[in-house]
């Protein structure tokens, strides 16, 4: 369990630095992977890092689970893929942790000569949100025993 004792008004999940919420303070993350060199940590903070990778190929999941229900108008996703040519997909869900509802599918092509970054930024209108989950598969394969690639992540902000 998770326990700490904070000031009424650190109750309140403000919004930081124009917006954005500090995921590391309001939310408790699941992942399938992660490579050492890369946690998840880096890709929900608040700094530009080298964001996270999973240590294994194939389809990753990221999962946030919030302390209490927040309500999302902005989602940025931050992909880099500056070494490989290949196919991503990712779709990313949202709901009350028992209920998950696609928000976006999304399909990118990186190439080494020409496209190694993603960005996306969203409007959204989500309410009660307790769970986020982000399902990254890096080559499209749909099949773990198939894909030879490392999905990763530079940054996810919700504001």
């Amino acid at each position: 369990m998770r326990k700490s004792i904070v000031s009424p008004t650190a109750v309140a999940a403000a919004p930081i630095e124009g917006n954005w919420r500090d995921l590391e303070r309001i939310a408790r993350v699941e992942i399938t992977s992660e490579d050492a060199a890369f946690p998840i940590e880096h890709a929900l903070g608040k700094a530009d890092t080298t964001g996270w990778r999973a240590a294994s190929t194939g389809p990753q999941v990221i999962r946030l689970h919030f302390d209490e229900p927040q309500s999302f108008r902005r989602i940025v996703l931050h992909f880099v893929e500056r070494g490989a040519e290949r196919a991503q997909e990712f779709a990313l869900f949202a709901g009350n942790g028992q209920e998950l509802r696609e928000v976006v599918r999304q399909q990118w092509n990186f190439s080494p000569n020409g496209t190694t970054e993603e960005m996306e930024d969203y409007t959204v209108d989500l309410n009660g949100v307790t769970t986020l989950e982000l399902r990254i598969d890096p080559d499209r394969s749909h099949d773990p025993k198939q894909s030879q690639h490392y999905a990763s992540l530079q940054s996810l902000k919700l504001a």
